[in-house]
């Protein structure tokens, strides 16, 4: 049982750190509609791949926010709904790469990298932002964790796009859908088991108030 001592991990307990987390949200909201347009527009799975990972971010961060300050099992629960998210968001996309797979429309390069360069400055932004709440608790970790994320799949959309156009087939573009499906999954199985962790720390039991630590 951890000591009464013992550094406990950041919470998001900060005016700073909120601030930071208010310019994220926004950022993310932004690029969904961005990105959902442009997906449509463009037949680009990868960049409705990315469209419905604003969103979700979007969403999460804004559950973050709200659970900061909360007692440990309620942010940890909070990250578990996180977690179940991101899987279903990667059920998701796979499932629309299926199906984009079966109709076999050819998306449009030249749109898919340019809003794929607009998204990756954008959240290459958002982590410039959170890179010093890196590490903390379940919470804060889960929207360091979406946000790398975000900055790696604008990295594969790109490729998409630049695969799409050398070789004049959909399936670059079809294989980044599945390749971020599998990303978000990943990150939904560790935030899972980051806040099973910190549901199994047991209650802390209130001690004598004239007891110190040494």
């Amino acid at each position: 049982m951890p000591g009464c001592c013992e550094p406990q991990p950041f919470s998001g307990e900060s005016k700073q750190y909120k601030r930071a987390l208010w310019a994220v949200i926004a950022i993310n909201a932004i690029m969904f509609c961005v990105e959902i347009t442009a997906g449509y527009a463009a037949s680009s799975q990868a960049l409705k791949a990315d469209a419905l990972d604003f969103a979700g971010d979007t969403v999460t961060y804004a559950l973050s926010l709200l659970v900061i300050g909360a007692a440990v099992r309620t942010r940890a629960y909070a990250s578990l709904f996180k977690a179940g998210s991101l899987g279903v968001l990667a059920v998701v996309i796979l499932a629309l790469t299926i199906v984009q797979l079966i109709n076999g429309h050819e998306p449009e390069a030249a749109t898919i990298s340019a809003v794929g360069v607009i998204a990756l400055a954008a959240n290459l932004t958002s982590v410039l932002i959170l890179l010093r709440w890196r590490d903390g608790d379940s919470n804060v970790r889960s929207v360091w964790l979406c946000s790398r994320n975000d900055a790696i799949g604008n990295v594969g959309v790109i490729a998409a796009g630049i695969g799409v156009a050398i070789s004049g087939a959909p399936w670059p573009d079809l294989l980044v859908g599945a390749l971020l499906s599998t990303l978000f999954l990943r990150s939904s199985i560790a935030i899972f088991r980051q806040a099973r962790s910190e549901l199994r720390i047991p209650k802390p039991v209130h001690s004598d108030p004239h007891v110190t630590c040494i």
